[in-house]
């Protein structure tokens, strides 16, 4: 019973698996925090480009 128990490698197997899936989503976690934070960087500076747009053309035709 020992040597079959010693043999068997289905549970080790579904170990290896579980550890596999549990890396893959700690990766892709930190990659979408990392992602979503320069996103957010990006839109940020898209917003201060517009406003400093609008407010230039408003300077040179301001609206009656």
């Amino acid at each position: 019973m020992f040597k079959r128990f010693v043999r068997e490698e289905q549970g080790a197997t579904m170990v290896e698996y579980g550890l596999m899936v549990a890396l893959i989503a700690v990766v892709c976690i930190l990659v979408v925090a990392a992602l979503g934070q320069e996103l957010g960087k990006a839109f940020d500076t898209v917003q201060v480009e517009v406003r400093e747009a609008n407010d230039t053309a408003n300077q040179i035709q301001p609206t009656p």
